[in-house]
């Protein structure tokens, strides 16, 4: 994980206000396919929104589900808004 500035957290969620989200969270979690498939995206965008659907919600907060998916992808939690979230993880250098 990665320490953002604000600038490029600005940036981040300039970028991705209006987008919708790429990734559903349903009642299954995070399994190891959804994490995969957000691997998968950070590495070809660097950023993805994601959403909790309220089936997920049973068991956990938003912000909760959200830090566990960073940090078992290794991407920055950008910013979490009522049950959708952003994730930043720079390519490797």
């Amino acid at each position: 994980m990665s320490k953002l500035t604000a600038g490029k957290i600005r940036f981040i969620k300039r970028k991705l206000w209006d987008e919708t989200p790429t990734i559903g969270i349903g009642k299954s979690g995070t399994s190891t396919s959804l994490l995969e498939e957000i691997e998968k995206q950070l590495k070809k965008n660097k950023m993805i929104k994601a959403k909790i659907l309220k089936t997920a919600l049973a068991e956990h907060e938003t912000k909760e589900i959200a830090t566990t998916i960073a940090q078992q992808t290794g991407a920055t939690l950008v910013e979490v808004r009522g049950h959708t979230f952003i994730l930043y993880k720079p390519h490797g250098k």
